[in-house]
């Protein structure tokens, strides 16, 4: 089984970007994991957030194949404990899910298109949490459902 985590753009907090590649590095003992950034042109001038959200929402999906499982970071999505989320994971990985990829959008959320697309949706928290932060986060939660699964201390 593989993990990506889709993203919007780089992130360009120093401090954000180190404990991300600690998690990465940490998870990758425990699974394929791949990191894919796509960035939306720097001139590139929105007339409206929809429009915004469409035009990520297609950069989103051309990253796509038709057996992908697609999990929404989303506000709108279930929110799980650590060891809810692990059982989850867990049960991706026996149904044989090949690809699990993770998204985050933009600061707008996602277009309706990619709403349809998703086969899951999670949110992390009841609070705003900057699209930053949440990639730092979320890769946390990823690593920790791992050494839950493995029964490691890491998660007391």
């Amino acid at each position: 089984m593989k993990f990506t985590l889709l993203l919007i753009n780089k992130s360009k907090e120093d401090y954000l970007n180190i404990g991300f590649k600690e998690y990465e590095s940490r998870l990758k003992h425990y699974a394929k994991f791949e990191t894919v950034v796509f960035e939306l042109p720097k001139k590139l001038k929105f007339p409206s957030q929809y429009a915004q959200k469409v035009e990520e929402g297609k950069l989103l999906l051309n990253q796509l194949s038709s057996c992908d499982f697609l999990v929404l970071l989303d506000e709108r999505g279930s929110y799980l404990s650590s060891e809810k989320f692990a059982n989850q994971v867990q049960k991706w990985q026996n149904a044989g899910m090949s690809n699990i990829i993770f998204v985050i959008g933009g600061p707008f959320g996602f277009s309706e298109e990619v709403y349809k697309r998703a086969n899951y949706q999670l949110g992390l928290s009841k609070m705003t949490l900057t699209h930053q932060m949440v990639r730092l986060f979320f890769l946390e939660q990823l690593y920790r459902a791992h050494t839950i699964i493995k029964g490691e201390k890491y998660h007391h």
